[in-house]
């Protein structure tokens, strides 16, 4: 298995998208399948090696991104060295970084000899799951698409009332990441950018318009995305796959770090389930 790590991208938002490829290297094309993590997440989260991994060894050409302002650096690509970045990220700026990544597939690179475009399935984690399901709805180069714990709607994730106005009075907002215990920015921008792009970020209007297979993963024990959202998904695209997986959390039984070399159970129940569905 050949492993490439930390290669940049040259995105459309001036800092560049780093992607992994995990691939057997055959010289004869494979179908693609795209990786994006979610809020607070990266490329090397928990057990995302191992899930590539498992790809790969199908015999599929995995690439697993950072979007380019999720506040990892090329340097150091795992947590969050750059906070302005990630307090200036975005929505649409999530979107063009996957758009710039399926278009460096398509370009005359190293890998294509590797690569089947024709063929390209997309996988988002939480909030990555929201993105992809946008981007496939309109995106003719996107073959299937795949949530894991996604999120059904961006608007109700934004503070109401007094929090709002205060964020807009004070321009900035910090959360804490309960785990690295930094103070992690957000500008009011990231509300903005939303609002002036909210039909366009409406991912029941992208779901209720897709027309290629959707599968849907999620876990009952979600602490983080409730499983409602999963069943909203599935009711919106009705011809979409819904797999519950039981007693499975957020991270489908991974977290960060992870040191096993095997897949937690329940992650490898997702990546089953998810190869299962590309192949049929």
């Amino acid at each position: 298995m050949r492993i490439v790590k930390n290669i940049e991208v040259e995105g459309k938002h001036h800092l560049p998208i780093l992607a992994d490829l995990f691939y057997q290297e055959s010289n004869s094309p494979k179908d693609v399948v795209i990786f994006c993590h979610g809020y607070k997440g990266y490329k090397d989260w928990g057990a995302w090696n191992l899930v590539a991994e498992e790809f790969a060894k199908r015999n599929y050409f995995f690439l697993k991104m950072n979007f380019s302002h999720n506040g990892g650096t090329k340097e150091q690509p795992i947590d969050f060295p750059d906070l302005e970045a990630f307090g200036q990220n975005n929505y649409v700026k999530e979107l063009d970084d996957l758009d710039s990544i399926i278009s460096w597939l398509h370009k005359d690179n190293s890998y294509q000899a590797e690569i089947n475009t024709e063929q390209i399935s997309v996988i988002g984690h939480s909030r990555g799951g929201g993105i992809v399901v946008l981007k496939a709805a309109n995106d003719q180069r996107i073959s299937k698409v795949i949530s894991w714990a996604g999120v059904s709607d961006f608007a109700s994730r934004f503070p109401e009332g007094e929090a709002l106005e205060f964020w807009r009075k004070n321009g900035i907002a910090y959360i804490t990441n309960a785990r690295t215990n930094q103070q992690m920015p957000h500008y009011f921008q990231f509300y903005t950018s939303f609002k002036s792009n909210e039909a366009a970020l409406t991912i029941q209007t992208a779901a209720e318009k897709l027309s290629i297979p959707y599968l849907i993963v999620h876990g009952n024990m979600d602490e983080t995305v409730p499983l409602k959202e999963a069943k909203n998904l599935n009711t919106w695209y009705p011809e979409s796959q819904l797999e519950v997986i039981d007693g499975a959390n957020h991270s489908f039984g991974s977290m960060q770090p992870w040191t096993h070399r095997e897949l937690p159970s329940h992650l490898s129940l997702a990546v089953a389930r998810s190869i299962e569905f590309i192949e049929s």
